[in-house]
């Protein structure tokens, strides 16, 4: 039996992706591993959304080539599709697969020899939160994004294929299943909106918490927004993921953003009001072409006054294709000092918001132990917490007091 070992960088969808491969060549009798474990194959599902994310694939790949040369070393997803020559040149890379390639991923491993045996093996390593997809692609067209060109214009799965699937996971004894793509709020099939996706996933299957991925305030509709006091309340969870970018209208522009920061912040004013206690995440970049002292101030005081709970922080990265790769460009001293002030508000952020939620009882969902007797989850408001247990945790909801702060969330005593 065939070993192949599987690794993700990236978005949710990257992950979900990733899992659904790892669930294909199960089936068909290969053993999936960690690429922490001797396999015959590894791969990666790359991610090209910065030029970080682009060093960081060359380095695993050529890490995985020099520590297992007689594997067969493979990289597919986004970066595999934009720049598959960048990579097929690279020492100990034998395979480069695109996002077309990667659902027939099994095929071209039995082409290069790698062939299944007969069943038995042990199931592969999945996360404690099992990951959907319903959406693929993007039709926004960001000025700096080059998802669009590596993953095409948003297309959706049906409903009953999102249902059956969330329903499977459910049977598997998934406690938390998160719906995710690229842009879910876009989702349209034959009439059926994602409220109306969501409400069908809550009617039709019994999986205790679901969660959304990234939104844009567009989507938070009142209608949207009304599950989680009808049907979803106490089974959706309290937390929306609503990258920023930036807190500059003229940046925002700059970068074709569908919304202002008046807009943006009218989305949070609504989600708040309609989930008390909603918290909100984001993404927010430093450096976008055209971005000078004021827009940069006006975005760090937007962030601050947002309340985020946590913030994603990132430098702008020319994307060649995209066109503010074609602007004048912030020079890289700039960048780098704008992103170190936006990190150190991000800690803050997240700080006071950790600080808020000391004293209360929350359930959490224990993905994994960290350190020998010490167990990390995750809260519904996509809080971190840390507990001490003597018995396996993995994929039980327990009650749990938030004590005190640690160094990425909470420590808690389960209750």
């Amino acid at each position: 039996m065939s070993t192949v070992a599987l690794h993700t960088h990236g978005c949710k969808l990257n992950q979900a992706e990733t899992e659904a491969l790892a669930r294909q060549l199960w089936a068909e009798g290969y053993r999936v591993v960690s690429p922490t474990q001797p396999a015959q194959a590894y791969v990666l599902n790359t991610c090209t959304v910065t030029a970080t994310a682009d060093a960081k694939a060359r380095r695993w790949l050529r890490r995985a080539a020099r520590l297992h040369p007689e594997a067969l070393v493979v990289a597919t997803g986004c970066y595999a599709q934009r720049q598959p020559e960048v990579l097929s040149h690279l020492p100990g890379v034998g395979l480069v697969a695109g996002q077309g390639d990667k659902p027939h991923l099994s095929e071209v491993l039995r082409e290069r020899g790698l062939r299944p045996g007969g069943g038995g093996a042990d199931s592969p390593p999945l996360r404690t939160r099992a990951l959907v997809k319903v959406q693929d692609g993007c039709s926004i067209g960001c000025r700096y994004c080059i998802v669009p060109s590596v993953r095409g214009r948003g297309r959706c799965r049906s409903p009953a294929e999102v249902v059956a699937e969330v329903s499977q996971r459910a049977a598997e004894g998934y406690q938390e299943v998160v719906l995710t793509g690229t842009h879910i709020g876009s989702y349209r099939w034959d009439g059926t909106e994602l409220p109306g996706l969501l409400a069908q996933v809550l009617a039709a299957t019994q999986v205790p918490r679901l969660r959304l991925t990234s939104l844009l305030p567009a989507d938070l509709t009142p209608h949207l927004l009304s599950l989680w006091r009808t049907t979803g309340e106490g089974r959706l969870c309290p937390h929306f993921h609503l990258p920023l970018q930036s807190g500059s209208g003229d940046v925002l522009e700059g970068m074709g953003r569908p919304y202002s920061p008046a807009r943006y912040r009218r989305a949070v004013a609504l989600a708040q009001e309609a989930v008390p206690g909603m918290t909100i995440t984001t993404d927010v970049m430093a450096g976008f072409p055209g971005e000078g002292e004021a827009e940069f101030a006006e975005s760090l005081a937007f962030c601050r006054e947002m309340g985020f709970a946590r913030m994603h922080v990132f430098p702008y990265s020319p994307r060649p294709g995209t066109p503010a790769a074609a602007m004048p460009q912030v020079d890289s001293p700039t960048v780098a000092r704008r992103t170190r002030r936006l990190l150190a508000e991000a800690a803050l952020a997240s700080r006071r918001f950790e600080a808020s939620q000391v004293g209360q009882v929350v359930p959490v969902l224990w993905e994994k132990e960290v350190t020998p007797g010490v167990w990390a989850g995750l809260a519904p408001r996509y809080m971190r917490a840390f507990a001490p247990s003597a018995k396996p945790l993995a994929g039980l909801i327990t009650p749990a007091r938030l004590e005190r702060p640690a160094p990425e969330g909470l420590w808690a005593r389960i209750v």
